[in-house]
């Protein structure tokens, strides 16, 4: 009994502390995301038969938190069998505890809330081109990459290929690295709607009553020794933000 409450994520997280997270911030997510908004959720008969390990969520990006907790509410979701809506508060005493979400170091230390939510498997790293607002150029810290790793090893992990909300951005070759090193199962994901529904924190309420989209595509097919320029274009075109897919002017 006691080694339930000492166990720990891969990333040194109580497990016991996650679970009473997820559920207290679940809470306030599915009532904002069922109750506030017209949120449409498809695509989840692609994640029923998935493994427990060394899955990689890849997905466009258009706020800093409220992008990921829906995408996580999504899968509890479908964990209780519960596809392509957002289902009963019940669903929140049975959640994914191994499940990360990569995101910027800078980001997630402010504020008490970004702290909190770091605590629920938040897989900090040093952006190696941006920092405080400035771009900058560093090498990657292989610390960050063994994290990426490890998490992988024992779960689900979230990543936004872009690294930023700006649309259309071109993805991070740090992505397609991650695949080539850890040869996870790549399910895209594309969202819409959060621009108008949120601020850009994705905390504050902007328009009640929007449109969110999320959607699951199938799993791609990777060919893990192909170059890093063809393996980002897979992605970017499959999350629809490669140059198919940018409006033209």
């Amino acid at each position: 009994m006691f080694k339930f409450f000492i166990r720990r994520d891969a990333l040194g997280n109580w497990i016991f502390f996650k679970r009473i997270l997820f559920f207290v911030l679940g809470i306030v997510v599915r009532y904002r995301f069922k109750r506030l908004y017209d949120t449409q959720i498809k695509g989840g008969e692609h994640i029923v038969n998935l493994p427990k390990r060394n899955v990689l969520f890849v997905s466009n990006h258009q706020t800093y938190f409220a992008d990921v907790a829906l995408i996580i509410l999504a899968l509890f979701n479908i964990k209780n069998n519960v596809l392509n809506r957002i289902g009963s508060i019940l669903t929140l005493f049975n959640p994914i505890l191994r499940i990360y979400f990569i995101a910027a170091r800078e980001t997630m230390k402010s504020g008490i809330l970004p702290r909190l939510f770091t605590k629920g498997g938040g897989i900090l790293i040093k952006r190696s081109w941006r920092e405080k607002g400035k771009s900058v150029r560093r090498r990657v810290d292989k610390e960050d990459v063994e994290k990426i790793s490890k998490a992988l090893k024992d779960g689900w992990v979230i990543t936004f290929p872009q690294g930023t909300t700006t649309p259309f951005v071109k993805g991070r070759k740090g992505t397609a690295h991650m695949i080539k090193k850890n040869h996870p199962i790549v399910v895209p994901i594309v969202i819409d709607g959060f621009r108008r529904a949120f601020d850009k924190k994705g905390l504050r309420i902007k328009k009640k009553g929007t449109e969110i989209k999320l959607t699951f595509k199938e799993p791609l097919i990777i060919n893990y020794d192909e170059d890093d320029d063809k393996i980002m274009h897979q992605i970017m075109y499959a999350i629809e933000q490669s140059e198919e897919f940018h409006p033209k002017v």
